[in-house]
This record gives C-alpha cells, sequence and structure tokens, in this order.
C-alpha cells in the first residue's frame, strides 16, 4: 500500500512540476531547445514511473536494515548540499565536494576519493562547458580568481 500512496504523491508532483515547467521561457534562446525540455521530460518520465506504482502489482514490502537506511539519508543530506552550495561554489568545486562523501560511502580510500572528485569535477566541467556548450555557474571564487 505505501508505494501505491508514494506513487499517487509522485503522479501529483509530476502533473504540478508539468504545469509550472510548460511556462519557462528564455528571454533571449541561448539552446537550441529552450529551458523547458528537459525538466518537462524529467517531470514526464517520473509521472509514467509513478502510475507504474500506483497501477503495478506489488508484493509485501521488505524494509530496508537500519544501516542501510542511514546511508541513503545520507546520500539525501548530501545531494541537498550539493544543489544549496551549486551556484554559490560552482559546478567544478560543488562536484567534487559532492563526490568525496559519496565515494567514501561506496567503500573508496581517500585517495580515490579526491581522484575522483576532482577528475569528475574538473572533467565534467570542461565536457558540459567547452564540449557541449551548456553554461555552468563557475562559482564565486572561480569568478573572484579569473576577474
Amino acid at each position: 500500500m505505501s508505494e501505491r500512496i508514494f506513487g499517487a504523491l509522485l503522479v501529483l508532483i509530476s502533473i504540478a512540476g508539468l504545469f509550472i515547467a510548460r511556462g519557462f521561457e528564455a528571454p533571449f534562446s541561448y539552446e537550441p531547445v529552450g529551458p523547458k525540455a528537459f525538466p518537462m521530460l524529467v517531470l514526464a518520465l517520473l509521472g509514467v514511473c509513478a502510475l507504474a506504482l500506483v497501477f503495478g502489482k506489488t508484493e509485501k514490502t521488505a524494509w530496508a536494515p537500519g544501516p542501510v537506511m542511514q546511508r541513503i539519508g545520507l546520500l539525501f543530506l548530501i545531494v541537498l548540499a550539493y544543489a544549496l552550495l551549486f551556484d554559490r561554489l560552482g559546478f567544478m568545486l560543488a562536484t567534487a565536494l559532492m563526490t568525496l562523501p559519496v565515494a567514501r560511502l561506496f567503500g573508496a580510500s581517500w585517495k580515490q576519493a579526491v581522484v575522483a572528485g576532482v577528475g569528475l569535477g574538473v572533467g565534467l566541467f570542461f565536457f558540459f562547458d567547452r564540449l557541449l556548450d551548456v553554461a555552468l555557474p563557475t562559482g564565486l571564487w572561480f569568478n573572484a580568481i579569473t576577474g
């Protein structure tokens, strides 16, 4: 039953999000598809998956053990901090800092976590910003350095 309730809540969130995203308009065209394509695609996918939860065949729910739930909660807090610090710190630094604890939670050593964090932060920034021409925030610290 909890899957159906959660699915119904996600359907409502999806519908509300689609309604809000429908009005996204850029003051000037900086990307070929505009700012509403990605949120609408993600929200539509969320709605389809939520409907599968509501109408799908369910079995008795077996909850994860306590330590697993704590790790999931910690991952949620890490992603929340990433979202809140994304603009201020910029993509590179925020991604590198988010990757460190996530990699540690998945069993990486400190050396592996640092290499992965720096590699993902810098590598993905140049991939998206330079190759795909997707505007990503550089952060207040990087703007101060580069002027």
